[in-house]
């Protein structure tokens, strides 16, 4: 938003970075128009073809040093890329989840050579990237996954079920966590790297029908006696999955705080233009003290999310975001951005619950938000835990 109660961090006011958002807003509105977004959103995935386009754009792996084929950008180019995509209503779009989720578990544990075998492709946009962590019996709870990868010969033979996975139609480069000693709880996690182009018995499930996000495809995963090498486990250490997971749920919860306050941003942005529009009783419906009070509660919550989430990148950007900060900004951002979408769909009151309004995919889109990433109540007992 333009609006001052909303001004531009320290960390982003670099003339690279302002540039580097125009052309990604440029790139979005000529390959992203809504009719294309339309299409996405009746067939419940985004195209091949437009990750290719991202990656040859420069959108995809913008953190990637240039020694591995990226652009060698930092976190404010991520945050750059998930912001914009919000903003230009092409939510469906999961650039964050390949970009600020998956990439860098290569990037921060993968050997050097699984850096330079991984990563530029990942960059260009030849690999679109997922990651199996649920299970239809273990979501939040990674302990307890069912999924093995069990030595056989010179590399692992993974077999499980997974679900609820992003980019699971689309994706051919897949992080899976899987024990590779059942015997060993957490102790026994590791994460292995399976090319699916490059293995059999990978089975893609059914394109899982979603309250919202009707563009990203979420799927069912299969895996039946899957083989692949033993330089595709992650780091070539096993029993490191736990911790490697552990080590990067923090910006992953971070970035999906990003996430709810640009869409409180942008619902609120939507919402002031529509009522100052709609007539009721002979006068704009933003002119009833009602509407002027409920909006100013929705601005009130939108600046603090916006200014906390500010201060959780700057400290993710000088290393110091703990996991209790990341928790505590993706339970409250989250539950916030619930609050004031629902607020704004009343504001449009039938029209609101029209899905031709950008207000009804906003509010249902909103509600996995409490839920992705670690639910709200996980938040809690994170938090819990600091007290």
């Amino acid at each position: 938003m333009s609006d001052p109660a909303f001004p531009q961090p320290a960390f982003m006011a670099d003339e690279e970075i302002r540039m580097f958002a125009d052309s990604v807003g440029k790139f979005l509105d000529r390959n992203a128009p809504p009719e294309r977004v339309a299409k996405w959103r009746e067939e419940g995935m985004v195209e091949r073809a437009f990750w290719r386009e991202a990656g040859a754009a420069g959108l995809l792996g913008v953190s990637v040093p240039e020694a591995y084929g990226g652009p060698g950008g930092d976190f404010r180019h991520d945050v750059v890329v998930a912001e914009t995509i919000i903003r230009k209503g092409v939510e469906g779009f999961a650039a964050g989840l390949h970009n600020v989720i998956i990439t860098p578990y290569i990037q921060a544990h993968g050997t050097e050579g699984q850096k330079q075998k991984w990563l530029p492709r990942l960059a260009n946009g030849e690999r679109v990237a997922a990651i199996a962590m649920s299970e239809p019996g273990a979501g939040s709870d990674l302990q307890s996954v069912r999924t093995t990868a069990l030595r056989d010969g010179n590399g692992y033979r993974i077999n499980g079920a997974k679900t609820f996975i992003s980019n699971g139609q689309v994706a051919d480069l897949i992080v899976v966590v899987a024990k590779t000693d059942p015997s060993e709880g957490a102790k026994g996690v590791s994460l292995l790297v399976v090319e699916t182009d490059e293995v059999e018995g990978f089975r893609r499930g059914k394109k899982l029908d979603k309250v919202g996000l009707d563009a990203q495809d979420t799927s069912e995963l299969f895996f039946d006696d899957v083989w692949v090498p033993a330089e595709n486990l992650l780091g070539l250490e096993e029993g490191k999955g736990f911790y490697q997971l552990m080590a990067e749920l923090p910006r992953e919860r971070l970035l999906i705080a990003i996430g709810s306050a640009v869409a409180m941003e942008r619902a609120l942005e939507e919402t002031i233009a529509y009522v100052k529009e709609r007539k009721a009783f002979g006068k704009p419906v933003i002119d009833f003290q009602n509407s002027q009070f409920v909006l100013a509660d929705c601005k009130a919550k939108a600046v603090v999310a916006r200014v906390f989430v500010n201060d959780c990148i700057e400290r993710l950007l000088k290393g110091e975001l703990d996991a209790t900060t990341a928790a505590i900004a993706k339970l409250w951002v989250s539950e916030a951005q619930g609050e004031l979408v629902d607020a704004c769909l009343q504001l449009h009151g039938g029209y609101g619950y029209i899905n031709d309004y950008p207000i009804a995919r906003m509010w249902r889109d909103a509600r996995v938000q409490r839920i992705y990433g670690g639910s709200s109540e996980i938040m809690k007992l994170l938090i819990a835990r600091s007290l």
